[in-house]
This record gives structure tokens, C-alpha cells and sequence, in this order.
């Protein structure tokens, strides 16, 4: 316990790099071994070797991974998975039951609309929609049996910000837990439990991997026993990560600091270009002064992430002309990579949401900004935009 007080002390960077990662026992070796095993041979019945039976429960990979987590957060317990909606279905799954209701924003990923509307409804779960920049919306949205509010900030795709702070007034008000999908911001950019929230979700395969090479989620919590009642729908489960993905995403964090200062600064350079552009009619960036949101941003975030979505002159075949003429901006889904990715979400990422309240618009387009030199992307955005 004291080393935790020492290590909650100390700077992010330095976190990301050392929190759980100490020099292998045996070999001394300063990157955290693979542990790429299914079993462990046991010191007698029920004598468990440093707490380990069989890797679905624990891996000394994954646990690696999990104790940094819960460090770069602020929390007491992380939990790493095999993806971010597998984290995101077993804490919807631990904190509710059928008959219970959880709010949802106005502007989510697809994913997780999808698996709110199409996979948790069917347990009988209810779902109501609102606007989560606006805390008297959230309020009004709330029921005698809401047992969740579910945040983006920043929202996927059109970026938009809620007050984290203000929400949890909310939340703590109603009884409620605040749930808040950070993996836009990482926890470099932003802080959730800090501000008041009970969970953090991410997508690790996002800024945390950072590589676009593995695939992964986590949960992060300050409370003992709501961790322990995850950890135990985490094993039931079993969706976890594995020990190699746990490796790379714990060598991503290690870059996490500089490679969002750099996607950040990279992404107010183009926001800025499309600001200005006679073919963009609108820009969707926390970092623009006009943002609705850009002042809680600036409250809230060390600054405004990699992320900017544009609207488009001519509609939908003018938005995906843009994404097909892209040469360095890579037509693809997922972001946060060191590689910059272009998408239309209407037709990719956020197909799910075609018809419902969650809707993108046709003539949008997503920009997930990397690290390469920004002179050049912008030259890619300007041949793009023709």
C-alpha cells in the first residue's frame, strides 16, 4: 500500500512507464515477461502460486497491465479485455439488471448504441437518449429505475463535450453510477474519476495500443467492492485480454504521453485548415474557440485530443469522394494509431445508427490525426477536398 501512495504521487509519464511494470524477479528484465501460459502448477491443493490457477482468472501479463491501468487513471482497480465493447458489456451486464435503465448520449459510438439497443434491450433492459452536454436533459431523462448514465466526452463522431463534473452532481444526486467512455481522450488528456465519475471504459486498440496492432478494452474504478463485482463478471465471462495483447498494449502506454501531444497539436493544425476551407461547412474540433464545448474542454482536458470530424459542401458522394481521394489519410476504421485514418461513419463506423436518434450525418467525415508530419497532412487534406 505504500508504494501505491508513492506511485500516486507521481507524474503521468512516469506512470505510464513504471506503475506495474517492475523488473522481472527472476531475470531482472525491465519489460514485463509474456506470460503466454493456460495453467499453473499449484504448491498443493488450493495452494495457488502468487494467486494463479488458470489465466481466464489472472495472468501475471494481464495483471501488469491492469495495475497500471488503475494507476494512470487515479483508480483502485483496473481490469483489461479482450475489447473495449467486451469491458463495455460486462459492466452493463454487473450493473443492471432486466427491468433496469440507463440514459445514453445523443452522440455515441456505433458499438455501443448497438449493443445497448440490440443486444442488452433483449434482456430486457430499457434505454432512453439524451443530450449529455446539457446536465437538466440528463436529469429530466432519468426513471425510478435508471441505474447508469453513459457519457462520451469527447462524443463519437461529432465530438461533442459534457461536463463530467457537472454529471456527476447528477449521478450522485439520483443514486446513479456515471459511466464515461474516455478512450477519445485517454487518461493523459483527461481524468474521469477525478471529476466525479464511478467508471472509466476504454478501447485500449485506441490510444492506448496506439499502434493499431491489438485489440483490447479496460474498466477503471475507485470503489473496492464495485471492482470486485466486476472482476468477478470479468472471470464468469471470460472475454479478457490475452497475455500478448496485454504486452502490447502496456508498450503502447509507454509512448502515450508524447505521441498525444503530438496527435493533439497535429489535429488543432488541420482544424484550423478546415475552418477555413470553402468546401467544409462545418468543423467539429473541442479545440476551436467557436466549439459549444470548448470551454468545459478546456476546464476538463490537459488539451483537445486527435480526433476532428468535418462536414462536407455537396453531401454524402462529396464526403466519400473526399475519403476515396485521401492518399496519406488511410481509408479505415478504428483510430488512434500513429497513422492517420480517414472515414465516412454514416456508411462505416456508425452504420448501426442509420434511423434512430443517434443518426451522423450523411455528409460527414472523420479524421483520426497521427503523428506523421503535419505539413504533409494537411497537403494530403487540401489535394482531397480538390
Amino acid at each position: 500500500m505504500s508504494e501505491q501512495r508513492e506511485e500516486r504521487h507521481q507524474h503521468f509519464e512516469t506512470l505510464a512507464i513504471h506503475a506495474g511494470q517492475e523488473p522481472d524477479e527472476a531475470t531482472g528484465a525491465v519489460v514485463p515477461p509474456i506470460y503466454q501460459v493456460s495453467t499453473y502448477k499449484q504448491d498443493g491443493v488450493g495452494g495457488l502460486r502468487g494467486g494463479y490457477e488458470y489465466s481466464r482468472s489472472a495472468n501475471p501479463t494481464r495483471t501488469a497491465l491492469e495495475e497500471n491501468l488503475a494507476a494512470l487513471d487515479g483508480g483502485r482497480r483496473g481490469l483489461a479485455f479482450a475489447s473495449g465493447l467486451a469491458a463495455e458489456d460486462c459492466l452493463l451486464r454487473t450493473l443492471l439488471t432486466p427491468g433496469d435503465h440507463v440514459v445514453i448520449p445523443n452522440d455515441a459510438y456505433g458499438g455501443t448504441f448497438r449493443l445497448i439497443s440490440k443486444v442488452v434491450e433483449r434482456w430486457g433492459v430499457e434505454w432512453s437518449v439524451a443530450d449529455t452536454s446539457d446536465p437538466q436533459a440528463v436529469r429530466a431523462a432519468l426513471r425510478p429505475r435508471t441505474k447508469a448514465i453513459w457519457v462520451e466526452t469527447p462524443s463519437n463522431p461529432l465530438l461533442g463535450i459534457s461536463d463530467i463534473a457537472a454529471l456527476a452532481g447528477v449521478a450522485r444526486d439520483a443514486g446513479v453510477k456515471l459511466v464515461v467512455d474516455n478512450t477519445f481522450a485517454s487518461p493523459y488528456l483527461q481524468q474521469p474519476l477525478a471529476l466525479g465519475a464511478d467508471v472509466v471504459v476504454y478501447s485500449t486498440t485506441k490510444y492506448m495500443g496506439g499502434h493499431s496492432d491489438v485489440v483490447g478494452g479496460a474498466l477503471v474504478v475507485n470503489d473496492d467492492t464495485l471492482g470486485e463485482e466486476l472482476a468477478y463478471h470479468q472471470n464468469a465471462m471470460g472475454a479478457v485480454a490475452g497475455p500478448f495483447d496485454a504486452w502490447l498494449v502496456m508498450r503502447g502506454i509507454k509512448t502515450l504521453a508524447v505521441r498525444m501531444d503530438r496527435h493533439s497539436a497535429n489535429a488543432e493544425r488541420i482544424a484550423e485548415l478546415l475552418s477555413s476551407h470553402n468546401k467544409v461547412t462545418r468543423v467539429y474540433y473541442p479545440g476551436l474557440a467557436e466549439h459549444p464545448g470548448h470551454e468545459v474542454a478546456t476546464k476538463q482536458m490537459r488539451s483537445y485530443g486527435g480526433m476532428v470530424s468535418f462536414r462536407v459542401a455537396g453531401g454524402e458522394q462529396a464526403a466519400v469522394e473526399v475519403c476515396n481521394r485521401a492518399k496519406l489519410f488511410t481509408l479505415g476504421e478504428s483510430l488512434g494509431g500513429v497513422e492517420s485514418l480517414i472515414e465516412h461513419p454514416g456508411l462505416m463506423t456508425h452504420a448501426s445508427t442509420a434511423g434512430s436518434l443517434l443518426e451522423v450525418p450523411a455528409d460527414l467525415v472523420r479524421l483520426s490525426v497521427g503523428i506523421e508530419s503535419v505539413d504533409d497532412l494537411l497537403a494530403d487534406l487540401t489535394q482531397a477536398l480538390g
